[in-house]
């Protein structure tokens, strides 16, 4: 789904990010599971991840990832009209996980909902929210990504419990002044068909949990990897391509791509794809994991603050996730 004309421009006004305390690393895993530092690292690149804390929802830190976009942004939280958080780890199924967010930082003027697109959750907000201020509907948007994996991971799976970590990243957007940056293109895809190559089995209203079914870890992370990735690479370099040509670019124009940090071996095919060099691709998956709908904009705001990315510049952000979905920007910052 590609981008209409409309009357407003929208720019990215601050970005912000959380990761809890706790560091959990290979040798740690090694300990929990038959699997081995160098089995991880050689096949996904992943050194450690973040684990939240007991009592630390993905509330707690889509609120503090959000109130640090706020302050890079200038803004304050009764100034939000829009909050949006993109999660498959909501602290309930209902009410959203926004809604204890806008509780939370005191954001009592905004409309808060959230999405469910897994990895692809912030783009998709992002598409969003972009479409709801260039309309009119509203002058500014926090879109949030933010995940609690750890809850749903069954620790005596090795293929999938070594994958992900905690973590919430965001970002403000607004209307954009004259001469500001602004959100030049967006892509989102889905392809239902292949619903079961990654999924949450049960804890829905298809598969209750029952005294008969708990013990059957239905409610945790179920993936096919090898299907997941080639998809993955296919989807991601078509939205990617689809930004990049609509937004009149090239990929010499590109100072920054910044994709979904789930697998290193995805990562290279993608920069190899979109023949961008590999010092041109942001990758912090080493640090954290795979942190599902937070990891793009967890990656987003530290490529923004480590002065990666400048006045002008061009990035493409691109996504995959559960769905199956898809999900492309390109931003001139």
């Amino acid at each position: 789904m590609s981008d209409s004309p409309s009357p407003h421009q929208v720019c990215i006004a601050g970005t912000g990010s959380y990761l809890p305390e706790k560091v959990l690393t290979n040798a740690d895993l090694e300990k929990i599971v038959d699997t081995t530092e160098e089995w991880i690292l050689s096949r996904t690149g992943i050194r450690e991840r973040r684990i939240a804390a007991e009592g630390e929802f993905t509330s707690h830190m889509a609120s503090k990832a959000g109130l640090k976009a706020l302050e890079q942004a200038g803004m304050t939280a009764d100034e939000v009209e829009l909050i949006i958080v993109a999660t498959i780890t909501p602290d309930t199924l209902t009410p959203a996980t926004a809604c204890y967010v806008q509780q939370q930082i005191g954001a009592f003027g905004a409309v808060a909902f959230d999405i469910s697109a897994a990895c692809s959750g912030f783009l998709y907000a992002m598409k969003i929210a972009k479409r709801l201020i260039s309309d009119g509907a509203f002058t500014n948007a926090l879109i949030i990504g933010a995940e609690k994996l750890s809850t749903f991971i069954n620790w005596e799976d090795r293929t999938t419990c070594v994958l992900f970590g905690d973590g919430a990243g965001a970002a403000v957007l607004r209307r954009a002044a004259p001469g500001e940056g602004s959100i030049l293109a967006t892509e989102m895809g889905t392809d239902g068909r292949l619903t079961h190559l990654l999924n949450i089995p049960g804890g829905g209203s298809a598969c209750p949990i029952t005294k008969d079914n708990v013990d059957q870890h239905l409610t945790t992370l179920a993936m096919l990897g090898k299907e997941v990735f080639k998809h993955a690479v296919n989807r991601m370099k078509e939205s990617a391509e689809k930004v990049i040509e609509r937004s009149g670019l090239k990929a010499e124009d590109i100072a920054l791509v910044v994709p979904h940090q789930a697998n290193l071996r995805i990562i290279d095919a993608i920069a190899e794809r979109l023949a961008v060099p590999t010092e041109r691709v942001f990758v912090n998956l080493e640090k954290y994991g795979n942190t599902s709908a937070a990891a793009v904009a967890i990656a987003l705001d530290e490529a923004n603050r480590s002065g990666l990315i400048k006045r002008g510049e061009h990035v493409v952000l691109v996504v995959f996730g559960a769905g199956l979905t898809w999900a492309a920007a390109a931003v001139r910052w």
